[in-house]
């Protein structure tokens, strides 16, 4: 039997209704959730991503701003801006798109970045905060996608063995802290693999749970897949395809139509845990917005 898919546009619409009551609570007491979006550079995907965002932020009735800079912004610059923004009380979460330009040094923006309007997730004050279950703290947005998609398609984590391909700073070390905390989508086991990590395969196929952050197109296949295991593919890479009238086709970072003969739920791609991503960066910024005027 194949595979039951995991529908993340459906899970993120349901989450977005529901945080309709935060945003009108808040608006009763004349706060309107703020999110600044800082674009450097003509980069079409990042440019993607930021419109996504606003769109989001206009379907859900919060304020929004988008920053386009040029790709030769220099470093002062952009942390000057980002200085305003921290001041500016109308924004309660600031956004930086990743990647900046390399005459710009990406950890030196992102740790100027207000801890309280953070809601990427990567101030090193967040970081520690989330490693230790602070509630707090702003969980990065596609590894709390992910929780929370595990959660609300009815998925067990108490006392799985989940494994994840991948241990960016971005995606794979929070997705660990995030499951090994007591509570609802927490309580795994959980095993981090990355380049280094000796007969990948031997690894993937002990996942009860397997989420794949790795990069790489299709890395994973059937064979590397326990029967039965839920599979969550985080990766989103373009593959050339002249039969399409756009030269190309999206995929993740596991190859679907094997991997769904053998498990027993997956996400696609697209349509998996990208529409998460921005529902939970919306969150975030709702998160920052009622921390910032608490009742």
């Amino acid at each position: 039997m194949p595979a039951r898919i995991i529908d993340g546009a459906a899970v993120g619409d349901a989450m977005r209704t529901e945080l309709q009551r935060d945003i009108r609570a808040l608006g009763a007491r004349g706060v309107t959730p703020g999110l600044a979006a800082v674009l450097v550079g003509d980069d079409p995907a990042s440019a993607t991503y930021v419109r996504m965002k606003g769109k989001a932020c206009d379907e859900a009735g919060l304020y929004h701003e988008t920053i386009r800079l040029a790709k030769e912004t220099t470093e002062a610059e952009l942390l000057a801006l980002v200085e305003r923004l921290n001041a500016d009380h109308k924004i309660h979460g600031i956004l930086v798109q990743l990647p900046l330009p390399k005459q710009i040094n990406t950890q030196r923006v992102l740790h100027r970045v207000s801890p309280e309007k953070d809601v990427d997730g990567f101030h090193p004050e967040n970081v520690g905060k989330v490693s230790i279950g602070d509630p707090t703290g702003f969980r990065p947005a596609t590894p709390y996608g992910v929780q929370q998609l595990l959660v609300r398609s009815g998925v067990e984590t108490t006392g799985t063995h989940v494994v994840i391909v991948g241990r960016s700073t971005i995606v794979g070390r929070p997705m660990a802290a995030l499951l090994l905390q007591d509570g609802p989508g927490g309580n795994a086991t959980v095993t981090v693999c990355h380049s280094r990590t000796r007969d990948i395969k031997s690894v993937t196929r002990q996942a009860d749970i397997l989420i794949v952050a790795i990069g790489k197109a299709e890395f994973v296949t059937g064979e590397m897949i326990k029967p039965g295991a839920v599979v969550v593919d985080v990766g989103v890479n373009r593959m050339d395809d002249p039969s399409l009238k756009k030269g190309y086709r999206l995929v993740g970072d596991v190859q679907f139509e094997e991997a769904k003969k053998v498990a027993g739920a997956i996400t696609p791609v697209p349509g998996g845990v990208g529409p998460m991503t921005i529902t939970m960066l919306l969150y975030n910024t709702v998160q920052a917005a009622r921390q910032w005027a608490p009742a």
